[in-house]
């Protein structure tokens, strides 16, 4: 018997192949498994990856033949604002046709809503404020109500090689602004795609239906900032006060700033066993440069005394 037919290839649907899509398919492959990824528009034949056109709006569905083989699924879509998620509507019943062993669904710690500051974890009581969390809550009770072999995963805010603050601190388009006592969750994206690998490879019996993907750090955006610029050796754009500049903010901006919550890993962690690569924006920054401007960019010295090197507990 060949060794192919002893582990054949596990087979990936990423629903949504956007930023952490990619970055999850990317590692899948590394692993010797195949990946399909799916997006609004056909993709040039020098994109990277397998791809396939899903936009119910103009009638494109993958087809069973299409998925066919499909193990592993990992939705990254957003839902419509009613809460309708548009990969259980429209591919749920093919999904049910498949060998499926693991699904992942993407959502946000959004759906804790705003929790003064203290820590929320997968047993505080969901309480979604803003319209696209309480979506997103709907989202994830309807498919943890779909039979399938569903885990979903509540992200605070994603960051990693290129969607870091780096771009807009040398552009002059960056903003410190001040409210005091306020916090923010993060992760980098490469800690939800070794989450993501963590977590499938566990018996389904062993598997959360929830669990919080964050680091250990929840600090303010002025530190994160303050950090940022001393990498770059640039000067942090003037302070501003949160009450002040409020009203001239985005409706999207100022919902991400009326919330305010620590979120626990503890069960992914130290239940799960986990270890996270990036445990505080320092490494996450500091990885996130040397992907951007070359892996020498920084030297091992430097890089290795900032990964051990806690951050102050500061909070402004």
């Amino acid at each position: 018997m060949t060794r192919a037919a002893v582990n054949p290839p596990l087979q990936l649907l990423v629903i949504g192949g956007g930023y952490t899509g990619q970055r999850f398919a990317r590692a899948w492959r590394q692993l010797g498994n195949g990946a399909l990824l799916t997006s609004r528009q056909a993709k040039a034949p020098s994109y990277p990856g397998s791809w396939l056109v899903f936009d119910p709006e103009i009638g494109a569905i993958p087809t069973l033949e299409e998925l066919a083989g499909t193990t592993h699924v990992l939705v990254s879509l957003p839902p419509r604002a009613n809460g309708e998620d548009p990969a259980l509507l429209h591919l749920g019943e093919l999904l049910r046709h498949l060998p499926l062993a693991w699904l992942g669904y993407l959502s946000t710690t959004g759906v804790y809503g705003d929790s003064g500051g203290a820590w929320v974890d997968e047993s505080t009581p969901v309480a979604a404020a803003q319209g696209r969390s309480r979506a997103r809550q709907q989202a994830e009770e309807s498919w943890l109500e779909s039979g399938l072999p569903v885990q979903i995963f509540r992200l605070p805010a994603i960051y990693g090689p290129h969607r870091s603050p780096f771009k807009a601190l040398l552009a002059g388009e960056s903003r410190l602004i001040h409210k005091p006592q306020q916090v923010f969750s993060r992760v980098h994206v490469d800690d939800i795609v070794g989450s993501l690998l963590h977590c499938q490879k566990q018996t389904a019996s062993e598997r959360p239906k929830l669990i919080n993907v964050c680091d250990d750090y929840p600090c303010p955006s002025s530190e994160t900032l303050g950090f940022a610029a001393h990498l770059l050796n640039c000067p942090l754009p003037r302070a501003e006060r949160f009450g002040e500049i409020a009203p001239s903010l985005s409706a999207m901006a100022r919902s991400f700033w009326a919330e305010n919550r620590r979120a626990s890993n503890h069960l992914l962690c130290q239940r799960l066993g986990y270890k996270l690569r990036y445990p505080s924006y320092r490494q996450g920054y500091l990885a996130c440069l040397a992907e951007e401007r070359g892996a020498d960019w920084f030297g091992k010295g430097e890089l290795g005394a900032a990964q051990s090197e806690k951050p102050s507990r500061s909070v402004t």
